[in-house]
């Protein structure tokens, strides 16, 4: 897994043969398009890495309707964290926005490999303090921009996903209906 490899190598040294102990702590899931990885009040045993495509993260709130959380594309990881960690079962689902490729590791084998290989240690440290970098920022626009604002700020930071990621799903993550996000789209339009 070249993309694998290369996304390593930003972080951490890790030389060949250590690279392919590490490969072996993984499963590939080739997956189809609203494929499910994880349902809700399943245990989360596992985490996954992007290799190609693109996953979401999303609950159902108590209106029955589904409510994105987070997307993860190439090069980003996805799981439930809490549930993760704790082995227990989770509040969310993770679904396949498109065809994807996808590193699972479950919590014992990563447990394993990072008692062997203690250069995944510091990878997956730096792994954790960007996720909740991302986080503490997501959290502070929910909080300091309208709306509007919001679609902006996600469409300048992020435009790939705009071009990518199906409009319902994106107002879904922003916390408005598909027809708002049409509304904001058509006023911004010159």
């Amino acid at each position: 897994m070249e993309a694998f490899r290369a996304h390593l190598e930003k972080l951490i040294s890790i030389d060949e043969e250590e690279l392919g102990f590490v490969f072996s702590y993984f499963r590939v899931l080739e997956m189809k398009k609203k494929q499910n990885l994880l349902s809700e009040g399943e245990i989360c045993r596992s985490m996954f890495f992007v290799v190609k495509g693109c996953l979401r993260k999303f609950f159902i709130n108590e209106k029955g309707i589904e409510q994105t959380t987070e997307f993860a594309i190439e090069n980003w990881w996805i799981t439930d964290t809490f549930a993760y960690e704790r082995q227990s079962k989770t509040d969310f689902g993770i679904q396949a926005v498109e065809r994807s490729v996808v590193l699972a590791i479950d919590f014992h084998a990563r447990e394993k490999l990072l008692e062997k290989h203690p250069v995944m240690e510091r990878y997956f440290r730096m792994v954790y303090q960007r996720s909740s970098a991302a986080a503490e920022r997501r959290i502070r626009y929910l909080y300091e921009l309208s709306k509007e604002e919001s679609y902006i700020q996600f469409s300048t930071l992020y435009p790939w996903f705009i071009q990518r990621i199906p409009q319902y799903l994106v107002a879904s993550f922003l916390g408005f209906t598909p027809e708002y996000l049409s509304e904001i789209r058509a006023k911004l339009r010159p």
